[in-house]
């Protein structure tokens, strides 16, 4: 019989039989919502002939939803102290492999190639709050031959992942994953479908990752390193982080704003991302 693993007296007899205690530096919540990762696992394409990457295992629900639908699974898991309760939630399931290790030193992209050998790929992960964006930005960034990425996040960071640029809510990091990414808020998921409870709801954010790069590499850079510093200071008039961050004269950024179509006294979040392409052309040039 299969164990309920989002049942909260399977889950702390778990614990307390393996000696497991939560880490909170790891912003470890434990799902006890049944009807969350079956749907985070169809909604992030999950299919026949389709492998999936699983960042966080947790105790194994959504891992387990994952290979229900998916050819293979390989899981990266931070925490060695959930090992032997994976190899008992994970018991039998031959097309499932966990690695140990902290996803921001592993080659994702080798790792894909050496388990998946080219095989259509998802990204599915539920993500503590403190390494949301650094995980995001190094799947989008490392540029895996990956289909989507879904992703629960606190809700806050969801709002922010899906705000559209030249929006109230949008920060650099919606910049950039509308950059990589097309961004869709899927659902929302109340904090009562955690253990322990945390303080926010949560949300599952599906990013379509664009096959095409939209600019060469040395515009691509130049974007980041403008919308970084026009972020750092957002309130802000764009020219101030932007003469300091390439030590120009406000004068003469304000010349290239012009140039490009922008009002020289725009800040950050009032640019489309087209804005900002139109300024990485033109640092570049220059």
């Amino acid at each position: 019989m299969e164990l309920q693993l989002t049942n909260i007296g399977v889950i702390k007899e778990l614990f307390s039989r393996h000696g497991f205690s939560f880490t909170k530096s790891l912003g470890q919540n434990f799902l006890i919502n049944p009807s969350v990762c079956p749907k985070i696992a169809e909604f992030g394409g999950c299919a026949e002939n389709v492998c999936a990457l699983e960042i966080g295992t947790g105790i194994g629900v959504l891992t387990r939803e994952l290979a229900k639908r998916c050819d293979k699974v390989v899981a990266v898991e931070i925490d060695e102290g959930l090992r032997p309760i994976l190899e008992e939630t994970l018991e039998g399931l031959d097309n499932v492999e966990v690695i140990f290790a902290d996803v921001m030193q592993t080659d994702l992209a080798a790792v894909l190639e050496e388990k998946f050998g080219g095989k259509e790929t998802v990204v599915c992960a539920n993500l503590p709050y403190y390494i949301t964006s650094p995980v995001i930005m190094r799947v989008l960034e490392s540029r895996l031959p990956v289909k989507a990425m879904t992703v629960m996040v606190q809700k806050e960071a969801a709002d922010r992942l899906c705000a559209a640029p030249a929006t109230r809510e949008c920060g650099a990091i919606s910049y950039a994953v509308n950059y990589y990414s097309v961004p869709k808020l899927l659902f929302k998921v109340n904090r009562g479908s955690f253990m322990p409870a945390p303080n926010v709801d949560s949300a599952v954010v599906r990013l379509d990752i664009r096959t095409e790069k939209m600019l060469p590499e040395n515009e691509e850079q130049a974007l980041f390193r403008i919308i970084r510093a026009g972020f750092s200071q957002r309130r802000k008039q764009l020219a101030n982080p932007l003469s300091a961050e390439f030590n120009m004269p406000k004068t003469q950024i304000a010349e290239i704003l012009q140039t490009a179509n922008i009002k020289p006294s725009a800040r950050a979040e009032e640019l489309s991302l087209e804005d900002y392409f139109s300024l990485a052309r033109i640092f570049c040039d220059k």
